[in-house]
């Protein structure tokens, strides 16, 4: 397998290769590594190349494959996570100025699952300080710079898992672990062209990540397809005592078998989307009706915006109360991060309360909702990436999304977002399925359904070629 083949592979590829000897983990590790330090700094994606640990773990995976000791298809396979996730050997920065030299001595619960499962941790990849719980609207809103789009570096990768995103599109990593509280997985998913799975509130144990907002922060993988978030998420899944709010629930991940699927697409979902990512949702549309009958409905009536906002400025004023307080805040890299710390500090508690009250009667609707619809059907985001350089809020004047990333955010759904064809400046467009919550196998069969048919995501950024 020549390197660029190798470094495009699907999880499984590079299995039967490691079982085959065809290749080994440390080869493996050794292109990746070359990979990040080369393209990956290139693109703002990597924050820390973790060298010596990389090669520790991956002579250990070729070791116990030689020996018959097979973990299982994440054995000798390289990724990267988020740089709000604890893993020895390397600091754990979380983005932003004031963390730069922290270090977290021990590994959070997904790393150590996924060395428990004979993958190879090579990065700490780029994120968006403090996951942008402090307020941003520019792409250089992290110590690392503005994370790169590999398909237009002069575009951003998203936020606030930007790193992962680009890394998994520029095939720096084979997957990546990224976190999302209000879309943080779905916009650099579909910003830079890779498939993101957000799992159900709970589904995955956070201990050991960064806390930005306990009632609404989630882990999920960010991959090449839906089959492969499939075997990222039966290794990370699952009940951890350390995380009191992680689920019992089984992951029940086998693929769902119905002869039509019960397909719900949002009135009006696309009014105010650019043309492209309209044309493309159609196109995936007809596509999906080969296999489900699609019907429109109105998403709930609920004050989307007002709910999230108070949860989030409440819950994330308490986390990074110590710098907001003592100052460092005033360090952070983005201007409305510098002052959005000092108003979580005088968010309402009747606005919070209000918010949670909300929410309950939101879990209530979706539920009713999903008893008639097995899935919901939406464009991943409204735009292509943003351009580099130009505030958020000026980028695409008269394009807006709608609420459904924040109203299945708030409910604890989980949501699968996959690319779907190219929009302005040759920058990719995508297709969100979310469903009920502990729904992740019905996301992932239909994604699967859907890549088959359309192949989008076997593209790759031709400046990925020669990284």
């Amino acid at each position: 397998m020549t390197p660029p083949r190798v470094a495009f592979s699907s999880i499984d590829e590079l299995g039967t290769a490691l079982r085959r000897r065809e290749i080994s983990s440390v080869e493996l590790a050794t292109l990746f590594l070359s990979r990040l330090d080369g393209l990956g700094r290139a693109l703002n994606a990597v924050v820390t190349v973790m060298h010596d640990r990389a090669l520790g773990e991956a002579a250990r995976a070729d070791k116990e494959l030689r020996a018959g000791h097979d973990r299982g298809p994440l054995h000798g396979i390289p990724y990267g996570v988020k740089d709000l996730l604890a893993a020895q050997g390397a600091p754990t920065t979380w983005g932003a100025r004031p963390y730069r030299s922290q270090v977290l001595d021990f590994d959070a619960t997904v790393v150590r699952r996924l060395k428990g499962a004979g993958a190879v941790l090579l990065a700490k990849l780029a994120m968006i300080e403090l996951a942008g719980g402090m307020g941003y609207n520019q792409a250089d809103a992290s110590f690392t710079g503005p994370c790169r789009n590999p398909w237009n570096p002069t575009f951003w990768a998203g936020g606030s898992s930007s790193g992962p995103g680009a890394a998994v599109s520029a095939a720096l990593v084979p997957f990546a672990i990224g976190s999302e509280t209000d879309g943080s997985i779905m916009n650099p998913a579909s910003f830079s062209g890779c498939t993101g799975l957000r799992p159900t509130y709970g589904r995955v144990s956070r201990y050991g990540a960064m806390a930005l907002c306990w009632t609404l922060d989630k882990l999920g993988p960010m991959c090449r397809s839906a089959a492969d978030t499939r075997l990222v998420l039966s290794a990370i899944g699952g009940r951890d005592p350390s995380d009191p709010s992680s689920s019992t629930r089984d992951l029940n991940l086998g693929t769902v078998r119905k002869r039509r699927w019960r397909v719900a697409t949002l009135k009006h979902g696309t009014a105010n989307v650019q043309r492209e990512v309209k044309r493309n949702f159609d196109a995936s549309l007809e596509l999906i009706r080969e296999f489900g009958d699609v019907e429109e409905i109105a998403l709930p009536k609920f004050p989307y915006d007002a709910m999230i906002g108070a949860i989030i400025a409440a819950e994330s004023g308490a986390a990074f109360r110590r710098i907001i307080e003592d100052g460092r805040v005033f360090t952070l890299q983005d201007p409305d991060g510098r002052r959005g710390g000092y108003s979580s500090l005088v968010v309402y508690a009747v606005d919070y309360v209000d918010a949670l009250r909300e929410r309950r009667k939101l879990r209530e609707s979706f539920a009713a909702l999903f008893r008639r619809h097995d899935v919901i059907v939406a464009p991943g985001e409204s735009s292509v990436a943003f351009p580099i350089g130009v505030p958020f809020d000026k980028a695409y004047p008269g394009v807006r999304g709608d609420a459904l990333t924040t109203a299945a955010n708030l409910v604890g759904a989980p949501a699968i977002a996959l690319p779907n064809g190219f929009g302005l400046h040759g920058l990719p467009t995508s297709i969100m399925f979310v469903g009920p919550p502990f729904a992740e196998n019905s996301l992932i069969t239909l994604a699967a359904l859907l890549q088959a048919k359309s192949g989008w995501h076997r593209n790759h950024p031709p400046i990925a070629a020669t990284g």
